[in-house]
């Protein structure tokens, strides 16, 4: 088991949206600079949100402008919308990554449209991005495919569908969310075989959340059925605004270690990573939840 698992970090995003205490930008800027340093290549650094709706994530412009030049690095930008994925484009991402729901009940909750509604402005966020020679990289995530806190059980059937209408229209690469950890390992073999058969040509990356504690189980079951790219917020911080109940992501020191200790590599500095997150448990005021914060590495 040697095989490169490439992890985005998605605290900057994911982990800081539902929390609290709201950092001022040049502290987030200096909190992306803090987990390249770990060894983070892929990271989700801002969300092109209407501030009145996550002030967390306020400022993302001047987030991307404090960063200094990075070629090696890919700052994500997260948008819901066209105006989201213009705007993301203009401050200068390497990537957007566009979030849509797999129900229309979150959807709804979400951004405020139902499943076609979605599509058709996935189609104009396409649309946009080939007029503008497919730069900055686009991809896709889909919400809630394990359960949705106002639709119930999801159907691997209804991920799917949704999945092979993305990959027909070029989508490169499609991210399936556990966004209130509602899934389990077994689930999650079922819903990424689906994909895999009807979104052949996608790169498949996987988003869980540990609400009750799968998470770790989950991202085991993805990469055992071959996925290579899951997401992680360092500290394990984090949740969605819009998804009652949901705590953050699996941790990402927590997945480093488990990973390398099976003999996957993620280039990350596993020590630098957990002073990261102790960091940011700092800024936050309170301790981060991740298992490593708490009792570090097991180094025999």
């Amino acid at each position: 088991m040697s095989r490169p698992i490439t992890l985005d970090e998605v605290g900057p995003r994911d982990g800081l949206q539902n929390e609290a205490v709201a950092l001022d930008p040049a502290t987030r800027a200096v909190f992306v600079q803090k987990l390249e340093a770990a060894g983070a290549r892929r990271l989700e650094a801002v969300s092109f949100v209407h501030p009145r709706l996550v002030p967390q994530m306020a400022g993302a412009e001047e987030v991307m402008a404090a960063l200094p030049p990075a070629p090696d690095r890919r700052r994500i930008g997260l948008a819901l919308n066209l105006k989201g994925y213009e705007r993301a484009v203009a401050a200068g991402v390497d990537e957007v990554n566009l979030s849509i729901a797999a129900t229309d009940g979150f959807g709804l909750k979400n951004q405020g449209m139902d499943r076609a509604a979605q599509g058709a402005m996935v189609d104009a966020v396409l649309d946009a991005h080939r007029a503008a020679g497919g730069s900055p990289d686009l991809s896709v995530t889909l919400s809630c495919c394990w359960g949705c806190p106002f639709d119930g059980e999801v159907s691997a059937a209804q991920v799917a569908e949704i999945a092979g209408r993305l990959d027909a229209a070029g989508v490169a690469e499609i991210g399936l969310a556990d966004t209130i950890g509602a899934g389990d390992p077994w689930a999650v073999t079922r819903v990424v075989e689906a994909v895999r058969a009807a979104a052949p040509r996608a790169q498949l990356r996987l988003h869980f959340h540990d609400t009750r504690n799968t998470g770790l189980a989950n991202a085991y079951a993805g990469v055992e059925a071959g996925v290579d790219v899951l997401d992680a917020s360092v500290g394990g911080i984090g949740g969605c605004p819009f998804a009652p109940g949901a705590t953050g992501n699996i941790a990402t020191e927590d997945l480093v270690h488990m990973l390398h200790r099976a003999g996957f590599e993620t280039g990350y500095d596993l020590d630098a990573l957990i002073a990261a997150g102790r960091w940011i448990g700092e800024k936050l005021g309170k301790p981060v939840p991740s298992a490593l914060g708490r009792a570090g590495p097991f180094r025999p």
